[in-house]
């Protein structure tokens, strides 16, 4: 077993302080890599969109043109 400690208030303010830190810290990263998942699946469907469309907008006017 753990040997109980005894805390004075101000260690115990440090320590709530600090896991406070490591908490936020914890979420703002999580935040951070959601936020670049969902930047970088945006610009895969953009560069699909594109290499469909250009192609087929092409063969349009190629086709058409004639």
């Amino acid at each position: 077993m753990a040997k109980q400690q005894n805390l004075t208030a101000r260690q115990r303010q440090a320590r709530l302080e600090a896991a406070q830190a490591r908490e936020r810290a914890a979420q703002e990263t999580k935040e951070k890599k959601e936020r670049l998942k969902k930047i970088g699946i945006i610009i895969v469907c953009v560069i699909l969109v594109l290499s469909l469309g250009i192609p087929t907008v092409a063969l349009t006017f190629l086709s058409g043109a004639a």
